[in-house]
């Protein structure tokens, strides 16, 4: 039995489908029992948690072989960092609560450096916490989701101008379909490393993207001119304030791009790499305005 927990999210349900079409017995964990309809087809059991209860998670994660952890971002809290590593602390302790054999965390690309990466930051603190651990430990380190383009598609149709803060436009970034992290989770629950030094995949999808190729993709499919432009670095907050982001959380994700343009967040070196299959051109086609 593997739990994986949020599993109402993209890639918690990629994880549950690719297991079950193994016929693997899964245990979904989730907030509520509001959407659980397509989990519960799939066949797998239904345990309700919130992530930010240590003795809510135990309960639910009890006796498990492995377990598929993902954490709640908090992109409206007014401290979204402390929110956040408030809910990977009560998971953790839930963890060594039960003692898993086997865990796989979604993390992220850049999660080994220390300072200076904003929201990533967080990833950090759950790699650290889980390093505490018995158990044989996989870190699935993610690109940035190409399904984070929906908070810009809007004002882009309207306007005709795409805003990045991937500077320059010509940089090419690292990015991946969050259901083919799902995948290539559900593939590595499968084959757990032995215990000891945890194993460090990264995930990434077929190839690598400018904005000049996010803009090209969206006006191609939308079938109308959209323009690529660097935001200004001053910009940045209010844009993310726009698009539904707390001042906490929006802080973040400048720090976090600040570190990318700089060049310091890419795959890490004896890191393995894997890739997902979906391109660019599905997922922004799947994200327009129907």
């Amino acid at each position: 039995m593997i739990a994986v927990l949020g599993a109402t999210g993209r890639i918690g349900q990629a994880t549950a489908q690719a297991l079950r079409a193994q016929e693997v017995p899964v245990r979904a964990v989730v907030r509520s029992r509001e959407r659980v309809g397509q989990l519960e087809a799939l066949g797998c059991k239904v345990a309700v948690a919130d992530l930010r209860e240590c003795e809510q998670v135990a309960a639910a994660i009890d006796g498990v072989d492995a377990v598929h952890v993902m954490f709640p971002t908090a992109p409206q809290a007014p401290d979204a960092l402390s929110e956040m590593t408030a809910a990977i602390d009560a998971v953790a302790g839930a963890l060594r609560a039960t003692a898993p054999p086997a865990i796989l965390a979604i993390s992220d690309y850049g999660a080994e450096l220390e300072t200076g990466t904003g929201v990533t930051l967080t990833f950090h603190h759950l790699e650290t916490r889980l390093r505490e651990l018995p158990s044989a430990l996989t870190l699935l380190r993610s690109a940035e989701h190409m399904q984070n383009w929906a908070r810009q598609i809007p004002a882009a149709l309207q306007t005709g101008t795409l805003g990045s803060l991937h500077h320059p436009l010509t940089k090419r970034f690292p990015t991946v379909s969050a259901p083919d992290v799902g995948v290539a989770a559900a593939t590595l629950l499968l084959d757990p490393p032995a215990a000891g030094q945890p194993r460090i995949v990264q995930v990434e999808g077929p190839q690598r993207y400018t904005a000049l190729d996010v803009a090209a993709v969206l006006s191609d499919v939308a079938g109308r001119t959209v323009v690529a432009r660097e935001l200004a670095r001053g910009e940045w907050k209010a844009a993310l304030r726009r698009g539904g982001l707390s001042d906490s959380y929006a802080t973040l994700i400048v720090e976090l791009f600040d570190a990318h343009n700089a060049g310091r967040i890419d795959v890490a070196p004896g890191s393995e790499v894997r890739h997902g299959t979906t391109e660019l051109r599905d997922v922004i086609a799947s994200l327009l305005p129907r």
